[in-house]
């Protein structure tokens, strides 16, 4: 019964965003997860559109921050603030406190206002002036940044919030036909506001908890793990995935094997998700970085890992 109102909220997000069938599905991946995800692309593409809509199908709350170097910490968290009226010290909360939270264009605030997602994104709380307050659940960061935004007024995202990002999806453009279904859709209305929820967040925290069920046999937790030491020791990387990185794609792995209705990972599931895993995580050497992209460098670690064959299972 999950399962089907998993895909039904898959269909009616498709009837929204167009073409982008696997970004919804790591979408949705990351939410099962209990990840966050960080979208880059040019602007105009539909990274608020999609997040907006994301929230609505889930039946979720959703709140916008567009970051900008003036940006507070306190206006992403909350400040505790004191009310002449009342004479006393008041809570103010801030806009994280939601469902899903859309840290517009990220890269534009200053280190201090983005590491004040470090404790929101890892811990599910924030601490305001010593006091913390819990997060609703689920909880989901969608940060979008423009990778061809101008170096002046921009901030690129320290090691340790990179490393918070379940996984970095590049929306790109759509192809002709699907902008032309866009233009079709959006001449007369925007479908936006007929979307209804498919999910309950009630519904959500039960899928979370079955998926964390699935199962790996020793030959995919081998194969993860190798490929995880092999991004360490590979002779392009400074600084390869870490722990965390290994925990996040085995949720992601177990994910995805929910929506491919499978209580088991398989090699399959971890050699799909690792591109987006990886490439935001990997630190390259001054000369790796000269020669190569990321991207390339992932490339590489896949093919000279070899993937396992499970027994009655075919080779991926």
């Amino acid at each position: 019964m999950e399962l089907e109102k998993m895909k039904q909220a898959k269909d009616t997000l498709n009837q929204v965003i167009f073409g982008k069938e696997d970004v919804i599905d790591l979408l949705f991946v990351a939410l099962l997860a209990e990840g966050h995800i960080l979208l880059e692309s040019v602007p105009g593409t539909g990274k608020t559109k999609l997040a907006k809509s994301f929230a609505r199908v889930i039946d979720g709350e959703y709140s916008r921050v567009q970051f900008t170097p003036d940006v507070l910490p306190s206006d992403v968290t909350g400040i505790r603030f004191f009310n002449p009226k009342t004479q006393e010290f008041q809570m103010r909360v801030g806009p994280v406190v939601t469902n899903v939270f859309l840290a517009d264009e990220i890269n534009r605030a200053t280190p201090k206002t983005q590491s004040s997602l470090l404790e929101v994104m890892e811990e599910y709380q924030s601490t305001i002036d010593g006091e913390t307050v819990k997060l609703n659940r689920p909880f989901l960061v969608i940060a979008t940044q423009n990778p061809v935004e101008s170096n002046y007024g921009t901030f690129p995202l320290p090691e340790a919030q990179l490393d918070r990002f379940l996984f970095k999806i590049d929306l790109g453009y759509p192809s002709k036909e699907e902008e032309k279904r866009i233009l079709h859709t959006y001449r007369t209305r925007d479908p936006l506001v007929d979307l209804k929820a498919s999910l309950t967040l009630e519904d959500i925290q039960s899928i979370q908890e079955n998926v964390k069920q699935a199962t790996l046999s020793n030959i995919v937790s081998d194969y993860l793990l190798q490929l995880v030491h092999h991004s360490r020791e590979h002779r392009d990387v400074e600084l390869g995935i870490s722990p965390r990185g290994a925990l996040a794609l085995m949720r992601a792995a177990q994910a995805r094997a929910f929506m491919e209705e499978r209580n088991y990972v398989t090699p399959a599931d971890i050699k799909t998700l690792i591109p987006f895993v990886f490439e935001h995580r990997l630190i390259l050497t001054m000369d790796g970085a000269i020669k190569k992209t990321p991207q390339q460098v992932v490339e590489e670690i896949l093919a000279e890992v070899p993937v396992p064959v499970e027994e009655g299972m075919p080779s991926s």
